[in-house]
């Protein structure tokens, strides 16, 4: 007699797969929260990213540019109003290991490829999660004590986390938006 109930292996199979999913988009994405000062995701050799004929670079090629670090400490402090240190990687933090607000940068063809599976996350692990007016796509999440934005623009993607600033959701919101608010258009 056949059921349709799942056996506890196709079960755990299922979970696994379930997991694997973050997993392989948190290592696509790993190296584009890394800044190492070139401004561009290696693409390839010279040969590869121009025609066989030495022409011009594939648009492809242009395509992976992600954008620097939009900050220094000093603009941090500024922006949530105590004082900030940089940390390395675009993460500044408040040197007693507290509050922190770090900046991930991607190109903003990577950004459109993962933008779905974070909003959806966002409502998941935040308290209010609003869509941004600004660029091609964005959302501000927040809650009591940590908030992430996202903002595709022209030039590329930014992920923006803090963490333990105080003032609830909405000084978090308040930091988020300014935080925003400075990166270049």
């Amino acid at each position: 007699m056949a059921t349709d109930a799942l056996t506890p292996a196709r079960t755990a199979r299922l979970r696994r797969a379930r997991l694997a999913l973050p997993l392989v988009l948190l290592a696509l994405l790993a190296p584009a929260g890394c800044d190492s000062g070139d401004g561009i995701v290696d693409g390839g050799s010279a040969d590869s990213a121009a025609g066989g004929d030495g022409g011009e670079p594939d648009a492809g090629a242009v395509d992976d540019v992600r954008p620097p670090c939009p900050f220094t400490a000093a603009q941090v402090s500024e922006i949530v109003g105590q004082t900030m240190r940089d940390d390395g990687n675009c993460l500044f933090g408040d040197g007693k290991g507290v509050a922190s607000l770090a900046v991930t940068t991607a190109s903003a063809d990577a950004g459109k490829m993962t933008y779905e599976y974070q909003y959806d996350q966002a409502g998941k692990q935040y308290e209010k999660v609003v869509d941004l007016d600004r660029g091609e796509r964005g959302y501000l999440a927040v809650k009591d004590i940590r908030g992430e934005a996202v903002l595709i623009e022209g030039k590329g993607t930014y992920t923006v986390t803090i963490s333990s600033f105080g003032g609830g959701t909405a000084g978090n919101e308040r930091i988020l938006r300014r935080t925003l608010d400075a990166i270049p258009a």
